[in-house]
């Protein structure tokens, strides 16, 4: 099965940035990573609740691009599609998906290869909306996140009240369910947590003045995103299959 060719970016800052200052680089990666199926966004708001905006159009031919430019935030993270399936082109199907609990924000670039039993299951308890396999990895995640106290985990360490790593449930998802798999989660606190799992797609990080920056590498291997997406990126790092990142709006 074709891997869904979707790119994903986070970006992270210690000092509150307008969203518009990501714009540049998400067109690129929509341009060069071939999306422009759709797009969505999410970002803790002012209240520390999760905020989305999701759409089936093009970011390029999205008018809320404009009215969400100046809003300040210091963690964003963004989901370009380009679906294996385009009977999947519908709002319920959209990414970032939003915990229903308001515990984090998920998106998902690749194929899930074993997501037919769960999302008969999800089915039957009345969970599925959509047609995407991003939608069981989903409902897979809030599951498993249940136990877990992210905030108070990251970055004390996975023994804060017996919680778990998030990084540590996105490995879990990836094990679960395989296939060709980068995960993304954005938590109300503003920090990202990735797992790198496609090794059609890698995940690349890098910074660019006071951001720091994970992105796909736009379904090139030879480290062509740097050049096309983020010239003048500095700390430049393509990550292995299996790794896992943080990113904390404090420096960490």
């Amino acid at each position: 099965m074709m891997s869904a060719m979707c790119e994903l970016l986070a970006v992270v800052s210690d000092t509150p940035f307008p969203i518009g200052d990501a714009w540049e680089m998400t067109a690129a990666l929509e341009r060069y990573g071939v999306a422009g199926f759709g797009w969505g966004a999410a970002w803790p708001g002012p209240d520390g609740r999760l905020v989305r905006h999701v759409s089936t159009a093009a970011f390029r031919d999205d008018p809320a691009q404009f009215a969400l430019a100046p809003v300040p935030v210091r963690s964003l993270l963004v989901h370009l599609r380009r679906p294996s399936k385009l009977s999947t082109l519908s709002i319920p199907d959209a990414q970032p998906f939003l915990d229903p609990a308001g515990r984090f924000a998920f998106c998902h670039n690749g194929d899930l290869a074993r997501w037919r039993p769960a999302r008969r299951r999800y089915q039957a308890e009345g969970r599925i909306a959509g047609r995407a396999d991003s939608e069981v990895g989903q409902r897979w995640l809030e599951d498993a996140w249940a136990e877990h106290s992210l905030e108070l985990a990251w970055p004390a360490g996975p023994a804060a009240g017996g919680a778990t790593d998030p990084c540590t449930t996105l490995t879990a998802l990836h094990a679960e369910l395989g296939g060709q798999a980068n995960l993304l989660a954005l938590t109300p606190g503003g920090g990202i947590h990735a797992y790198a799992g496609n090794t059609e797609n890698p995940v690349v990080s890098f910074r660019i003045g006071r951001l720091r920056l994970i992105t796909t590498a736009i379904y090139s291997i030879d480290r062509s995103v740097f050049r096309l997406v983020a010239p003048g990126s500095s700390a430049r790092r393509v990550h292995k299959p299996g790794s896992t990142l943080h990113l904390a709006p404090d420096g960490a």
